[in-house]
C-alpha cells in the first residue's frame, strides 16, 4: 500500500523517507528557477532543503518557472502533490530517500504576464537556469551567442510578448528597472564553460536586438555569476517510480534519483544577497575556471567518450558499460593520455585522484543511469565536453589518437544502427543532418567534418581529418570493440 506525497501525508511517509524539518508555511520564495527537471531537483533544490532543515535563511525558496511543453507536465505533477520531490540517493553501499520541499509554487507555462509580474516581485533575488547546454542559443563551434537565432530573433522583434527563457527574463529585469527595484542575479546551473559569461551573452545580446540602451544597463547593473554542478542524475522512468513505491510506499509521480555524491562551486557574486549556501556544503571561490575544465572535460568528456562505443555494442547502462573491460580501459587511456594532461591545475585537487572518483561514480550500479541519456544531444555536448580537448592538444603539437576515435565513434553512432544491426534511437534536435552528414563519411570522411558549426577550427587540422578518417574506417571495417583494441595496443594510428 502506498501513500500520496502531499503535505499532509508527511508523517505518514516520514516512516520510511526523510522529511523537511521545516513548515512549508514558513517559507517565502526568494528565487525563480527556469527548467524545473531531474538535476535541478536532485542539486540546487537539495542544497537549499538542507539549509532550511538547519532554520537558515527560509526567505529564498524557490518558485519554479519554464516555457517548453515538458515544463507544464512537470508543474502539473509537481502541483499535485504541493510541490514536493523524493529524492533517492542512491551509492554502492547505501541507499535512502528523502523528500524536499524547497520549491513552493510553480508559474504555468505560458502565463507571461503571471511571470514577469512574479520576475517583478522585489522579494525576489536571483533567477536560476538548467535549461541544458542546448539552451542558450550559442554557436556549438565558437561558443558565441547566436542573434540570427529564429526564436531569438522573434523575441528581439517582439521583446513584449517573449516566448524564450531569455525574453522572459528581460521582460521581468525591464520591469524592475521601470519600477526602480535592483536587478535580480542571474545563476547558470548548466555545464557550461564559463555558464555566467555565457548566459550574460544571451540576455545582453537578445536586449540589444531591440533596446541597446537597456542592453547597456544590463552589462552594468545584472550580476551573472560562473558556477560548476556536479551530480549524476538518470532520467525518471516507471522503474524508479516504481521503487518509490515498493520500497519507500511512496506514490511520487515523478521521483528523482541520483548517486550520493554532489559538488556545486560558485563564484560569489550576488549583489541582492544570497542564501548561505556555503554551511551546506557550496564552494564559494574567485575563480570558477578550473574547477569547470576539470569537471566538463574529465566528467562529462569521460560520459561523452563511452557513450557511442556502448551504445555500438547495444549496452543499456553506464554501469554495464564500466563492466565492459575494453570500455573502461578506453576510457582509462584517454583520460590519462590525451584529457588530462591539458586541464589546467585546480586548487587543492589532484587530477589523477578526481578521475578515480569518477570511475567509481561512472561505475555505480544502483542509479540505473543509462547510455541513451549520455548519448542524447552529441551536437550540444561535443563541442563543449569533447572537442575543447582536442583543439588544446592540437595547438600544443601534441596528438588526437584517442579524441579523433571518440568524433569518429559519434560519427558511426549517427549511421543509425549499432554493431549487431539494431536500430539507434536518437535525441538530438540536429539529428537529420548529423545522420546524413553520417552516411556520407561512410565514404567521404570529410562529410561529417564538414558540420562546421560542430568542428569549427578542429576540422581545419590535417592530423585530426586523418586520425579521424582512419578511425572512422577501421570501425566499419573491423568493428568496435576491434577498434577500441587497437587502439588499447597503440596500434590504431594510421
Amino acid at each position: 500500500m502506498t501513500t500520496k506525497l502531499s503535505l499532509a501525508n508527511l508523517e505518514t511517509v516520514r516512516k520510511t523517507a526523510g522529511v523537511p524539518a521545516y513548515a512549508r508555511s514558513a517559507l517565502k520564495a526568494g528565487i525563480v528557477h527556469f527548467g524545473v527537471g531531474n538535476f535541478h531537483r536532485a542539486h540546487q533544490a537539495v542544497y537549499l532543503d538542507a539549509l532550511f532543515n538547519a532554520g537558515r535563511d527560509l526567505d529564498w525558496a524557490i518558485v519554479g518557472a519554464g516555457v517548453l511543453p515538458s515544463d507544464e507536465a512537470m508543474r502539473a505533477k509537481l502541483a499535485s502533490q504541493d510541490y514536493l520531490t523524493t529524492v533517492v540517493e542512491q551509492d554502492n553501499n547505501r541507499t535512502g530517500a528523502h523528500v524536499t520541499g524547497a520549491m513552493i509554487d510553480y508559474l504555468k507555462p505560458g502565463d507571461v504576464a503571471s511571470t514577469v509580474a512574479r520576475l517583478a516581485d522585489p522579494a525576489i533575488r536571483i533567477v536560476s537556469l538548467t535549461i541544458t547546454e542546448g539552451g542558450y542559443f550559442i554557436d556549438p563551434a565558437s561558443g558565441v551567442f547566436n542573434p540570427a537565432h529564429p526564436a531569438i530573433a522573434a523575441d528581439g522583434e517582439n521583446p513584449d510578448d517573449p516566448k524564450t527563457v531569455f525574453g522572459l527574463i528581460l521582460a521581468g529585469l525591464k520591469a524592475r528597472r521601470a519600477k526602480g527595484i535592483a536587478a535580480f542575479t542571474i545563476m547558470s546551473c548548466d555545464n557550461i564553460p564559463g555558464n555566467g559569461e555565457v548566459t550574460h551573452a544571451a540576455v545582453s545580446g537578445l536586449a540589444r536586438l531591440s533596446d541597446p540602451d537597456f542592453a547597456d544597463w544590463i552589462d552594468a547593473s545584472v550580476a551573472f555569476p560562473n558556477g560548476m554542478v556536479d551530480r549524476i542524475t538518470p532520467a525518471t522512468g516507471p522503474r524508479e517510480i516504481e521503487i518509490v513505491a515498493d520500497e519507500y510506499g511512496i506514490e511520487d509521480q515523478w521521483p528523482v534519483f541520483c548517486e550520493e555524491f554532489k559538488q556545486w562551486v560558485l563564484e560569489d557574486k550576488f549583489p541582492q544577497g544570497r542564501p548561505a549556501l556555503e554551511t551546506v556544503g557550496v564552494q564559494f571561490v574567485p575563480d570558477v575556471a578550473p574547477y569547470e575544465h576539470m569537471k566538463i572535460r574529465i566528467l562529462n568528456g569521460g560520459h561523452a567518450a563511452i557513450a557511442y562505443p556502448a551504445a555500438l555494442l547495444d549496452i543499456h547502462f553506464v554501469h554495464e558499460a564500466m563492466e565492459d573491460a575494453d570500455i573502461r580501459a578506453f576510457l582509462a587511456k584517454l583520460e590519462r593520455d590525451e584529457i588530462i594532461p591539458v586541464i589546467p591545475p585546480v586548487p587543492d585537487t589532484d587530477l589523477a585522484d578526481y578521475f578515480t572518483l569518477i570511475e567509481k561514480r561512472f561505475s555505480n550500479p544502483k542509479i540505473g543511469d543509462t547510455i541513451p541519456r549520455l548519448a542524447q544531444d552529441g551536437s550540444n555536448r561535443q563541442p563543449k565536453f569533447i572537442l575543447p580537448s582536442t583543439a588544446d592538444r592540437l595547438r600544443r603539437g601534441e596528438d588526437v589518437i584517442g579524441l579523433s576515435l571518440v568524433s569518429a565513434l559519434w560519427c558511426r553512432y549517427f549511421a543509425g544502427t549499432s554493431d549487431s544491426g539494431k536500430a539507434i534511437v536518437f535525441n538530438d534536435a540536429s539529428a537529420e543532418r548529423l545522420q546524413a552528414a553520417a552516411l556520407k563519411a561512410k565514404d567521404d570522411p570529410t562529410a561529417f567534418l564538414a558540420l562546421s558549426d560542430i568542428f569549427g577550427e578542429v576540422a581545419a587540422s590535417e592530423l585530426f581529418r586523418r586520425r579521424f578518417a582512419h578511425a572512422l574506417q577501421t570501425l566499419w571495417d573491423r568493428g568496435t570493440r576491434a577498434t577500441l583494441r587497437l587502439y588499447l595496443d597503440d596500434k590504431l594510428a594510421d
